[in-house]
């Protein structure tokens, strides 16, 4: 009871008197004090979205609903106008806020980018997802050719059965156009990995494992905690191909993951995935992250 007490007070009592005080004595607003005292990173953006999403005022608040480039130009000049800021002065204000609301604006669209994806069901009659089944497996096992479409051998690349669509049904063509981007990007990696999970103690299904990341990444998206990571790696609007790019990360840090651990079988697999993702999850902390896939060639 004390900390929503706590939480309540700060939000609609403390708050506005704390900045109230610091415009006195500084002569700025909130916004002009993030984008002058926060270097250019997460920290700055996560901080601004914060700011806009704390305040009662509508014109700040209007700024988190922009969706396109000349609605965020509009939010800014309306942000200076109603906080009276002298753009003289000011000079990389507009910029700083901009970039910042481009930001947040684009994690947005990305969320929404792939959750379109992820309810996307694999159909079979669609001879694009069949098209990337196929090659999928070609990348895989490029010197092993495919007998059938519905063929046990799909259990070779760690699909559970012998038609790989009843195991995208969690996350759509989201898991498949992952699996599907490393093999193509990041080849050899895909490969070394799909050797290592064939492991004779410590294996694991290689594509039910990569569709499980699929879910993890996707999460991590959902609930926020991806900010950091994006804020730090796009200026502007990150597209597919960089949570593409964060899955590859993922899917190598895993393998090295499960193997420095050493489970004693596949299943513990549930204890150390989530092991993982709390790992994960560290890093997100840090407001100068960047999960960029680093492989030892």
């Amino acid at each position: 009871m004390i900390v929503p007490l706590w939480s309540y007070l700060y939000r609609n009592v403390f708050r506005f008197w704390l900045k109230w005080v610091l415009r006195q004595l500084t002569g700025k607003c909130e916004l002009q004090r993030i984008c002058e005292n926060t270097k250019k990173s997460a920290a700055r953006t996560l901080q601004i979205e914060h700011s806009l999403e704390s305040s009662k005022n509508k014109v700040l608040q209007d700024a988190l609903n922009a969706t396109s480039d000349d609605e965020v130009e509009n939010c800014v000049a309306r942000i200076i106008k109603e906080k009276k800021i002298n753009i003289h002065k000011e000079k990389e204000f507009a910029l700083k806020l901009r970039i910042c609301l481009v930001q947040i604006i684009g994690y947005k669209k990305l969320y929404l980018a792939v959750e379109d994806l992820r309810k996307c069901p694999y159909n079979s009659d669609n001879k694009e997802h069949e098209d990337q089944l196929i090659e999928l497996w070609n990348l895989l096992m490029p010197h092993e050719k495919l007998k059938a479409r519905i063929t046990k051998q799909w259990c070779d690349i760690g699909f559970q059965g012998d038609d790989p669509k009843t195991d995208f049904r969690g996350m759509g063509m989201l898991g498949l156009t992952n699996l599907l981007y490393f093999s193509k990007h990041y080849s050899s990696e895909a490969r070394q990995i799909l050797a290592h999970s064939n492991h004779p103690k410590m294996g694991y299904s290689y594509a039910i494992v990569g569709i499980n990341l699929t879910e993890m990444a996707y999460s991590l998206l959902k609930n926020g905690s991806l900010k950091t990571h994006f804020y730090n790696l796009v200026s502007g609007m990150p597209q597919l191909e960089h949570f593409h790019q964060l899955y590859c990360y993922l899917a190598y840090e895993f393998d090295k993951f499960w193997f420095q651990e050493e489970p004693e079988s596949i299943m513990f697999f549930n204890q150390y995935r989530e092991k993982f993702h709390e790992k994960v999850k560290g890093c997100l902390l840090d407001y100068n992250v960047v999960l960029a896939l680093k492989s030892e060639k």
